[in-house]
């Protein structure tokens, strides 16, 4: 499905929250009261599995446009989507650069995970600091001694590694960026991390989004690319073990993602959760987000569209809903987790009263 074209999603609603019962009644839907959202390509299958399911059950429709984290914030900074989708959250500084407060809502968890192209190799280990240096130009050759050592049982080739990386503002990049800034210093010395990074002259591909970063993987062989785990996993695109900060070289899964996020989350969800230290987990696991307003009455928007913006919001994190993403590759939220975003929902306000 193109990324460049906004994509008609449907969905569903109502369900039970463990102990907590939702009662989500939502009246028939017509043309003014539909949401919609623009931003992150990494959870499309998710959502898109979403809200088809929320069609079904409301027919409420939703429009979701999966350009990028970046597109998404710029959407929602211009007053012109209902929400926005990112996998990176928005730091103090960005928040302070936005119109009004926004609220991060947690959707699902997912993982970054370095896709590699390379005939005759069946399994790939790598080390944070290789990844590093792959992108840095440090390492160029897959038969280079860094790479070898890892793995000795594999006939690894005197090719030049090209690696691929995003040409547009993504949460992909940020999450990858952010993990590789905790184990290389290099890394952050130079490149940091964000949506948008100063790539050294030269360094491989550039294409824009998941989708055209895992066909040009699949199309270049040597080739090595970090894209979202939903499309490895769908795609069944061989990716490397990678040695977690216990030392412990973990495949990416959805059992590997979900223990990342044991440990303390913050109050307003705003954290990242790569280079975990819990045990068998995967290092470039994350949490992905919906972005919304704590006042919602905004250029001209109805309480109605306010209240059922918040109805969805409280159905995807609802056990129903938390369901669907193992089904599209993608790891449930833990119920702590839920449980505080549910908490962030009792701060919306339409006209300074609570929905």
């Amino acid at each position: 499905m193109n990324n460049s074209m906004q994509i008609l999603f449907r969905f569903r609603i109502p369900i039970t929250f463990c102990s907590i019962a939702l009662t989500l009644c939502f009246t028939s839907c017509n043309s003014s009261d539909r949401l919609s959202g623009e931003g992150a390509s990494f959870p499309k299958d998710f959502y898109e599995e979403l809200f088809d399911h929320y069609y079904d059950l409301t027919g409420a429709r939703i429009e979701y446009g999966g350009q990028g984290s970046g597109a998404g914030i710029t959407s929602l900074k211009n007053k012109v989507v209902d929400f926005a989708g990112s996998d990176a959250y928005l730091s103090d500084e960005e928040l302070k650069s936005m119109p009004a407060e926004v609220i991060h809502i947690p959707t699902c968890m997912g993982a970054v995970v370095l896709g590699y192209n390379l005939k005759g190799v069946k399994t790939l280990q790598l080390t944070g600091k290789i990844i590093a240096d792959i992108y840095l130009g440090n390492i160029v050759k897959w038969n280079d001694k860094a790479i070898a050592e890892l793995n000795p049982t594999e006939n690894l080739p005197n090719t030049k590694i090209i690696p691929i990386r995003r040409s547009d503002g993504s949460g992909t990049t940020f999450v990858f960026s952010d993990y590789l800034t905790k184990v290389s210093p290099q890394w952050k010395e130079t490149l940091g991390r964000g949506k948008s990074l100063k790539w050294p002259n030269g360094i491989g591909l550039a294409a824009k989004g998941n989708a055209n970063v895992a066909a040009t993987l699949e199309q270049t062989n040597g080739a090595i690319a970090y894209i979202g785990s939903e499309y490895s996993f769908s795609r069944n695109i061989p990716s490397a073990t990678i040695a977690n900060a216990n030392g412990e070289f973990i495949a990416p899964s959805l059992e590997s993602i979900s223990k990342a996020a044991k440990g303390d989350i913050p109050s307003d969800t705003r954290t990242m959760i790569t280079n975990s230290t819990a045990k068998g987990s995967y290092p470039i696991s994350c949490f992905t987000w919906m972005l919304i307003y704590k006042e919602q009455n905004y250029q001209g928007r109805k309480r109605d569209k306010a209240v059922n913006t918040v109805k969805l919001m409280r159905w995807i994190l609802s056990d129903e809903a938390q369901s669907l993403a193992e089904t599209v590759d993608f790891a449930p939220l833990p119920w702590g987790v839920r449980q505080k975003a549910l908490h962030q929902l009792e701060k919306i306000t339409y006209g300074g009263l609570p929905i």
